[in-house]
């Protein structure tokens, strides 16, 4: 016996390496790959859904959108095209929850800086007040990186109905008007076919840390692949 073990010892090896290896394969391909829910408007608590797509059961995506940046670059749907990002709604004067808000985004930001998958979009609630001028003196305090965070302003009645209409993300009705206000604390994750994965609330700690845990299974999801 010891003779053919010995005889046989580095096919025996290579066959109990093989062997581990299949194995292996075999356990994570049988193991469910996590996978985020894609958000629909029935979905979500009917109080954050405008009315006209309560009923909405499937393909619901972010519209397309053309807005202006804190360097006064237009940016549109297609500046984010293949790539995950997190959204969100703020205003450069709000004293109240905007600035947890800002530095919980900028916290990601360091997460995601050497990472080209991923990107963030903050966009003005006041866009008078927060003209291009007023954005990049907001970034330049807050340490926004151009070309991972852009800070976006435009025409109201647009970004209203984004808020409402794509992410999904505001409990008032409004039309966008002079006297129409939105404000809410959602950080909305959206994948590369510009579907919603998550709804987190921006000034919670815990919910940050569920939005980094949940931004690595979208990435598994979606391999990236720089062009």
């Amino acid at each position: 016996m010891k003779d053919f073990i010995r005889k046989y010892r580095r096919f025996i090896l290579f066959f109990l390496l093989l062997s581990g290896i299949i194995l292996g394969l075999f356990y994570n391909a049988l193991q469910p790959q996590l996978r985020l829910p894609i958000y629909q408007p029935a979905m979500v608590n009917f109080e954050l859904v405008d009315s006209t797509l309560q009923h909405v059961k499937k393909a619901h995506r972010i519209a397309n959108f053309r807005l202006i940046n804190q360097n006064g670059l237009q940016i549109t749907e297609k500046d984010y095209q293949d790539h995950i990002y997190i959204a969100d709604f703020f205003f450069t004067t709000c004293p109240t929850i905007c600035p947890k808000m800002t530095e919980n985004m900028a916290r990601i930001q360091i997460h995601i800086l050497e990472d080209p998958q991923v990107k963030l979009l903050s966009h003005s609630v006041t866009p008078k007040i927060d003209s291009v001028a007023q954005l990049k003196k907001y970034a330049l305090e807050k340490g926004v990186n151009d070309t991972k965070w852009n800070l976006v302003t435009g025409d109201k009645k647009q970004i209203y109905e984004l808020a409402r209409k794509s992410y999904l993300a505001v409990k008032t009705d409004g039309d966008g008007g002079p006297f129409d206000m939105i404000h809410t604390e959602n950080f909305i994750l959206v994948d590369p076919d510009r579907k919603i994965r998550g709804f987190y609330d921006g000034t919670d700690p815990e919910a940050m840390e569920q939005l980094l845990t949940d931004l690595k299974i979208l990435k598994d999801e979606f391999p990236f692949i720089k062009k």
